[in-house]
């Protein structure tokens, strides 16, 4: 009820604004840190962290305005996957080996670029990338292949980590380790939410 109100309220345009300010201030955060490579990278996490927070926040207040009991159960998913795919590494079923961690990226980069080039279209013109963001079983079935592919990246995160401390690599890696795991969880928890929203329409 709280998520209808604000937008009934005509909050929708504030929280809009601080949802696209903290997907575009995250991104922002995101390249600064990859291309720099700060030796203390604490603070631009913490910020980066924040403005997920606002991205986060709006994106689920949002769903949740159509989409009553949502956010708990895209929440659940997100957690249930997370420990599945801790269980699947901690087991040596699944292994993090350069050409898994290739193929990974390769797939999960192509679909950033794909976002990207959907939020362009779609501020650029009345036309949307078919079948991305329909409900229809092919939507569903695109939402759900990304969402195993973004899943299968925590593989890829915990062995960074364990690499790390076999290597006994410097303080920073634990931020860079928990960062990495960071924006695999919140990108899970988004397309989580996607497959629900689709399933439920």
């Amino acid at each position: 009820y709280v998520a209808k109100d604000a937008i009934e309220t005509g909050n929708s345009s504030v929280l809009g604004g601080l949802t696209w300010g903290g997907m575009i201030g995250g991104l922002i955060t995101v390249l600064i840190l990859i291309f720099s490579r700060p030796k203390n990278p604490a603070p631009l996490m913490t910020i980066y962290a924040a403005f997920q927070g606002l991205f986060i926040g709006g994106i689920s207040i949002m769903y949740e305005s159509f989409y009553e009991g949502i956010i708990i159960q895209a929440g659940f998913g997100t957690l249930m996957i997370t420990m599945l795919m801790l269980g699947i590494y901690s087991s040596r079923i699944i292994r993090p080996t350069p050409t898994f961690n290739k193929v990974i990226y390769s797939v999960l980069g192509c679909v950033f670029l794909l976002y990207m080039l959907s939020i362009m279209v779609s501020f650029l013109s009345p036309y949307e990338i078919p079948y991305l963001h329909s409900s229809g079983p092919i939507g569903i079935g695109i939402t759900l292949v990304i969402l195993v592919f973004v899943s299968l990246s925590l593989i890829s995160d915990f062995g960074f980590i364990e690499s790390g401390v076999k290597w006994q690599a410097p303080k920073s890696g634990e931020w860079w380790g928990a960062f990495g795991v960071l924006i695999t969880i919140i990108w899970i928890y988004i397309e989580m939410i996607r497959l629900l929203s689709k399933i439920r329409d």
